[in-house]
Protein backbone atom coordinates (compact mmCIF):
# COMPACT_ATOMS: atom_id res chain seq x y z
CA UNK A 1 0.00 0.00 0.00
CA UNK A 2 1.35 3.38 -0.89
CA UNK A 3 2.41 5.55 1.79
CA UNK A 4 0.75 8.52 -0.13
CA UNK A 5 -2.96 7.29 0.22
CA UNK A 6 -4.94 9.86 1.89
CA UNK A 7 -2.83 13.11 1.19
CA UNK A 8 -4.33 16.10 -0.24
CA UNK A 9 -3.96 16.71 -3.88
CA UNK A 10 -0.45 18.35 -4.78
CA UNK A 11 -0.56 21.88 -6.32
CA UNK A 12 0.45 23.40 -9.17
CA UNK A 13 3.54 26.22 -7.90
CA UNK A 14 2.01 29.72 -7.76
CA UNK A 15 4.49 30.75 -10.42
CA UNK A 16 3.51 28.20 -12.92
CA UNK A 17 -0.27 30.22 -12.44
CA UNK A 18 0.59 32.99 -14.60
CA UNK A 19 1.52 30.83 -17.63
CA UNK A 20 -1.30 29.01 -16.95
CA UNK A 21 -3.17 32.02 -17.61
CA UNK A 22 -1.53 33.63 -20.69
CA UNK A 23 -3.39 31.51 -23.66
CA UNK A 24 -6.92 32.82 -22.11
CA UNK A 25 -5.32 36.54 -21.01
CA UNK A 26 -3.86 37.14 -25.25
CA UNK A 27 -7.52 35.69 -26.53
CA UNK A 28 -9.71 38.12 -24.19
CA UNK A 29 -7.38 40.82 -25.32
CA UNK A 30 -8.15 39.96 -28.76
CA UNK A 31 -11.46 39.32 -28.75
CA UNK A 32 -12.67 41.75 -26.37
CA UNK A 33 -10.35 44.80 -25.46
CA UNK A 34 -8.74 45.53 -29.04
CA UNK A 35 -12.61 45.75 -30.45
CA UNK A 36 -13.82 47.56 -28.05
CA UNK A 37 -11.11 50.13 -28.02
CA UNK A 38 -11.72 50.14 -31.86
CA UNK A 39 -15.43 50.77 -31.37
CA UNK A 40 -15.11 53.35 -28.89
CA UNK A 41 -12.28 55.53 -31.04
CA UNK A 42 -14.96 54.79 -34.15
CA UNK A 43 -17.31 56.58 -32.29
CA UNK A 44 -15.22 59.94 -33.10
CA UNK A 45 -15.38 59.49 -36.55
CA UNK A 46 -17.54 59.84 -39.74
CA UNK A 47 -17.88 56.82 -41.69
CA UNK A 48 -20.36 54.84 -43.91
CA UNK A 49 -18.69 51.45 -43.69
CA UNK A 50 -17.25 51.52 -46.98
CA UNK A 51 -15.81 54.89 -47.85
CA UNK A 52 -12.50 56.59 -45.93
CA UNK A 53 -13.09 57.33 -42.43
CA UNK A 54 -12.67 61.12 -41.24
CA UNK A 55 -12.29 62.18 -37.56
CA UNK A 56 -15.32 63.92 -36.32
CA UNK A 57 -14.85 64.49 -32.73
CA UNK A 58 -17.72 64.80 -30.24
CA UNK A 59 -20.08 65.43 -33.15
CA UNK A 60 -21.90 61.56 -33.12
CA UNK A 61 -21.85 62.13 -29.13
CA UNK A 62 -23.85 64.78 -28.79
CA UNK A 63 -26.50 63.51 -31.70
CA UNK A 64 -26.39 60.42 -29.99
CA UNK A 65 -27.16 61.93 -26.50
CA UNK A 66 -29.43 64.70 -27.80
CA UNK A 67 -31.80 62.15 -29.79
CA UNK A 68 -34.98 62.09 -28.09
CA UNK A 69 -35.73 58.35 -29.20
CA UNK A 70 -32.51 57.40 -26.84
CA UNK A 71 -34.01 57.62 -23.90
CA UNK A 72 -37.17 55.74 -24.86
CA UNK A 73 -34.80 53.03 -25.98
CA UNK A 74 -32.94 52.60 -22.80
CA UNK A 75 -36.69 52.48 -21.04
CA UNK A 76 -37.51 49.49 -23.42
CA UNK A 77 -34.33 48.08 -22.84
CA UNK A 78 -34.08 48.25 -19.01
CA UNK A 79 -38.26 47.03 -18.99
CA UNK A 80 -37.16 44.17 -21.14
CA UNK A 81 -34.65 43.64 -18.48
CA UNK A 82 -36.09 43.66 -15.47
CA UNK A 83 -39.61 42.00 -17.00
CA UNK A 84 -37.72 39.36 -18.24
CA UNK A 85 -35.49 39.07 -15.36
CA UNK A 86 -38.80 38.98 -12.76
CA UNK A 87 -40.25 36.40 -15.17
CA UNK A 88 -36.88 34.02 -15.73
CA UNK A 89 -35.79 33.92 -12.36
CA UNK A 90 -38.64 32.09 -10.17
CA UNK A 91 -39.09 29.77 -13.00
CA UNK A 92 -35.44 28.73 -13.39
CA UNK A 93 -34.88 28.37 -9.73
CA UNK A 94 -38.32 25.67 -9.36
CA UNK A 95 -36.96 23.84 -12.45
CA UNK A 96 -33.69 23.86 -11.24
CA UNK A 97 -34.40 22.33 -7.73
CA UNK A 98 -36.67 19.79 -9.45
CA UNK A 99 -34.29 18.95 -11.97
CA UNK A 100 -31.38 18.12 -9.01
CA UNK A 101 -33.58 15.30 -7.54
CA UNK A 102 -32.34 12.12 -8.35
CA UNK A 103 -35.39 10.24 -10.02
CA UNK A 104 -33.98 9.33 -13.47
CA UNK A 105 -37.38 10.75 -15.35
CA UNK A 106 -35.82 13.85 -14.06
CA UNK A 107 -32.56 14.07 -15.67
CA UNK A 108 -34.49 13.07 -18.70
CA UNK A 109 -36.60 15.97 -18.61
CA UNK A 110 -34.09 18.34 -17.81
CA UNK A 111 -32.38 16.92 -21.48
CA UNK A 112 -35.82 18.01 -23.00
CA UNK A 113 -35.90 21.56 -21.03
CA UNK A 114 -32.79 22.25 -22.52
CA UNK A 115 -33.73 21.39 -26.36
CA UNK A 116 -34.75 25.89 -26.97
CA UNK A 117 -31.49 26.63 -26.10
CA UNK A 118 -29.79 24.67 -28.93
CA UNK A 119 -32.20 26.39 -31.20
CA UNK A 120 -31.33 30.27 -33.14
CA UNK A 121 -33.11 33.23 -31.80
CA UNK A 122 -33.96 33.65 -35.57
CA UNK A 123 -35.33 30.59 -35.74
CA UNK A 124 -37.46 30.61 -32.58
CA UNK A 125 -38.77 33.99 -34.25
CA UNK A 126 -39.54 32.81 -37.44
CA UNK A 127 -41.43 30.17 -36.04
CA UNK A 128 -43.55 32.37 -33.62
CA UNK A 129 -44.21 34.98 -36.10
CA UNK A 130 -45.87 31.80 -37.83
CA UNK A 131 -47.52 30.95 -35.34
CA UNK A 132 -49.44 33.93 -33.52
CA UNK A 133 -50.33 35.24 -37.19
CA UNK A 134 -53.86 36.37 -36.69
CA UNK A 135 -55.30 34.71 -40.17
CA UNK A 136 -53.22 32.00 -41.05
CA UNK A 137 -51.36 31.17 -37.45
CA UNK A 138 -52.43 28.51 -34.71
CA UNK A 139 -55.45 30.40 -33.16
CA UNK A 140 -56.71 30.39 -36.92
CA UNK A 141 -55.76 26.81 -37.43
CA UNK A 142 -57.58 25.91 -34.35
CA UNK A 143 -60.27 28.30 -34.75
CA UNK A 144 -59.75 29.91 -31.67
CA UNK A 145 -60.84 33.60 -31.43
CA UNK A 146 -58.63 33.77 -27.77
CA UNK A 147 -55.66 32.75 -29.53
CA UNK A 148 -56.13 35.11 -33.32
CA UNK A 149 -55.29 37.91 -31.57
CA UNK A 150 -52.98 41.17 -33.22
CA UNK A 151 -50.07 39.89 -30.94
CA UNK A 152 -47.41 41.49 -32.84
CA UNK A 153 -49.49 44.71 -34.17
CA UNK A 154 -50.55 45.84 -30.50
CA UNK A 155 -47.62 47.67 -28.23
CA UNK A 156 -48.75 45.84 -25.18
CA UNK A 157 -48.72 42.27 -26.76
CA UNK A 158 -45.60 42.47 -29.03
CA UNK A 159 -44.00 43.04 -25.64
CA UNK A 160 -45.47 40.30 -24.02
CA UNK A 161 -44.89 38.15 -26.81
CA UNK A 162 -41.00 38.87 -26.78
CA UNK A 163 -40.64 38.22 -23.06
CA UNK A 164 -42.62 34.86 -23.34
CA UNK A 165 -39.99 33.66 -25.75
CA UNK A 166 -37.37 34.83 -24.50
CA UNK A 167 -38.06 33.25 -20.97
CA UNK A 168 -39.13 30.34 -23.19
CA UNK A 169 -35.78 30.17 -24.94
CA UNK A 170 -33.43 30.98 -22.04
CA UNK A 171 -34.86 29.72 -19.15
CA UNK A 172 -33.70 26.28 -19.60
CA UNK A 173 -30.31 27.53 -19.15
CA UNK A 174 -30.65 29.33 -16.29
CA UNK A 175 -32.36 26.29 -14.76
CA UNK A 176 -28.98 24.35 -15.23
CA UNK A 177 -27.33 26.63 -13.26
CA UNK A 178 -29.55 26.76 -10.60
CA UNK A 179 -29.84 22.69 -10.58
CA UNK A 180 -25.85 22.54 -10.06
CA UNK A 181 -25.99 25.45 -7.05
CA UNK A 182 -29.15 22.76 -5.27
CA UNK A 183 -26.87 19.86 -6.18
CA UNK A 184 -23.95 21.14 -4.10
CA UNK A 185 -26.21 22.19 -0.99
CA UNK A 186 -24.70 19.87 1.84
CA UNK A 187 -27.57 16.90 1.99
CA UNK A 188 -26.70 17.44 6.02
CA UNK A 189 -28.58 20.68 5.69
CA UNK A 190 -31.57 19.42 4.81
CA UNK A 191 -32.05 15.63 7.09
CA UNK A 192 -31.35 18.41 10.29
CA UNK A 193 -34.50 20.08 9.31
CA UNK A 194 -36.13 16.92 8.91
CA UNK A 195 -35.58 15.51 12.39
CA UNK A 196 -36.95 19.35 12.95
CA UNK A 197 -40.45 18.56 11.37
CA UNK A 198 -39.80 20.64 8.39
CA UNK A 199 -41.80 19.81 5.53
CA UNK A 200 -40.34 20.56 1.78
CA UNK A 201 -42.33 23.95 1.21
CA UNK A 202 -40.51 25.40 4.51
CA UNK A 203 -36.95 24.07 3.47
CA UNK A 204 -37.62 25.36 0.36
CA UNK A 205 -37.51 28.75 2.19
CA UNK A 206 -35.12 28.30 4.54
CA UNK A 207 -32.40 26.13 3.08
CA UNK A 208 -32.18 26.14 -0.97
CA UNK A 209 -33.28 29.58 -1.36
CA UNK A 210 -29.93 31.08 0.91
CA UNK A 211 -27.32 28.51 -0.05
CA UNK A 212 -28.49 29.83 -3.20
CA UNK A 213 -27.51 33.67 -2.89
CA UNK A 214 -24.44 33.54 -4.95
CA UNK A 215 -26.09 31.33 -7.42
CA UNK A 216 -28.67 33.62 -7.98
CA UNK A 217 -26.22 36.92 -8.44
CA UNK A 218 -24.30 34.03 -10.88
CA UNK A 219 -27.55 33.84 -12.88
CA UNK A 220 -28.65 37.20 -12.54
CA UNK A 221 -25.37 39.07 -14.14
CA UNK A 222 -25.75 36.76 -16.88
CA UNK A 223 -29.76 36.84 -17.50
CA UNK A 224 -29.09 41.27 -17.37
CA UNK A 225 -25.94 41.70 -19.28
CA UNK A 226 -27.11 38.52 -21.79
CA UNK A 227 -30.71 41.11 -21.90
CA UNK A 228 -28.61 43.78 -23.34
CA UNK A 229 -27.87 42.27 -26.41
CA UNK A 230 -31.10 40.74 -27.47
CA UNK A 231 -31.59 42.43 -31.05
CA UNK A 232 -32.02 39.32 -33.80
CA UNK A 233 -35.20 37.79 -31.96
CA UNK A 234 -36.83 41.41 -31.64
CA UNK A 235 -35.18 42.20 -35.20
CA UNK A 236 -37.02 39.20 -36.98
CA UNK A 237 -40.27 39.17 -34.68
CA UNK A 238 -41.09 42.92 -34.44
CA UNK A 239 -38.32 45.27 -36.17
CA UNK A 240 -39.01 47.24 -33.16
CA UNK A 241 -42.53 47.73 -33.65
CA UNK A 242 -45.52 48.29 -33.43
CA UNK A 243 -44.20 51.88 -33.40
CA UNK A 244 -41.53 51.50 -31.25
CA UNK A 245 -42.65 49.69 -28.70
CA UNK A 246 -40.29 46.78 -28.95
CA UNK A 247 -37.02 49.12 -30.34
CA UNK A 248 -34.14 48.26 -27.54
CA UNK A 249 -30.87 49.91 -27.94
CA UNK A 250 -29.17 46.81 -29.21
CA UNK A 251 -31.87 47.12 -32.62
CA UNK A 252 -31.43 51.18 -32.48
CA UNK A 253 -27.36 50.67 -32.48
CA UNK A 254 -27.99 48.29 -35.88
CA UNK A 255 -30.67 50.68 -37.62
CA UNK A 256 -28.02 53.24 -36.97
CA UNK A 257 -25.04 51.33 -38.22
CA UNK A 258 -26.44 49.10 -41.03
CA UNK A 259 -29.34 50.60 -42.09
CA UNK A 260 -28.67 54.46 -42.43
CA UNK A 261 -24.81 53.50 -42.57
CA UNK A 262 -24.13 56.00 -39.58
CA UNK A 263 -21.27 53.91 -38.07
CA UNK A 264 -19.86 56.98 -36.14
CA UNK A 265 -23.25 57.40 -34.11
CA UNK A 266 -23.81 53.43 -33.69
CA UNK A 267 -20.16 52.78 -32.29
CA UNK A 268 -21.13 55.62 -29.87
CA UNK A 269 -24.57 53.46 -28.80
CA UNK A 270 -22.09 50.38 -28.92
CA UNK A 271 -19.76 52.19 -26.07
CA UNK A 272 -23.38 53.26 -23.89
CA UNK A 273 -24.37 49.38 -23.88
CA UNK A 274 -20.95 48.41 -22.66
CA UNK A 275 -20.72 50.71 -19.89
CA UNK A 276 -24.73 49.73 -18.48
CA UNK A 277 -23.56 46.22 -18.73
CA UNK A 278 -20.50 46.95 -17.01
CA UNK A 279 -22.02 48.99 -14.36
CA UNK A 280 -25.31 46.54 -13.46
CA UNK A 281 -22.51 43.60 -13.48
CA UNK A 282 -20.39 45.43 -10.64
CA UNK A 283 -23.24 46.71 -8.74
CA UNK A 284 -25.01 42.78 -8.91
CA UNK A 285 -21.39 41.20 -8.06
CA UNK A 286 -21.15 44.16 -4.88
CA UNK A 287 -24.27 42.53 -3.86
CA UNK A 288 -22.27 39.03 -2.48
CA UNK A 289 -18.52 39.65 -4.34
CA UNK A 290 -16.96 40.21 -0.87
CA UNK A 291 -18.75 37.44 1.17
CA UNK A 292 -18.61 34.71 -1.55
CA UNK A 293 -14.80 35.99 -1.96
CA UNK A 294 -14.37 35.27 1.65
CA UNK A 295 -15.77 31.96 1.67
CA UNK A 296 -13.39 31.15 -0.91
CA UNK A 297 -10.48 32.39 0.60
CA UNK A 298 -11.53 30.33 3.85
CA UNK A 299 -11.51 26.81 1.78
CA UNK A 300 -8.07 27.38 -0.01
Amino acid sequence: MSSHTGHPPRRAPRSILPWLATPALVVFVGFAVLPLVGVFALSFTTWDGIGAIHPSGLTNWRAVLTDPGLPHALWVTFLVMAVSWAVQTPLSILLGTFMAGRQRYRAVLGVVYFIPLMLSSAAIAIAYKALLDPNFGLGAGLKIQTLSQDWLGRPGLAFGVVIFIVSWQFVPFHSLIYQGGVQQIPKSLYEAAQLDGAGRIRQFFSITLPQLKYTIITSSTLMVVGSLTFFDLIFVLTEGGPGDATRVLALDMYKRGFQASLMGPASAIAVILVLVGLTLALLLRRLGGRDAGASQLEGV
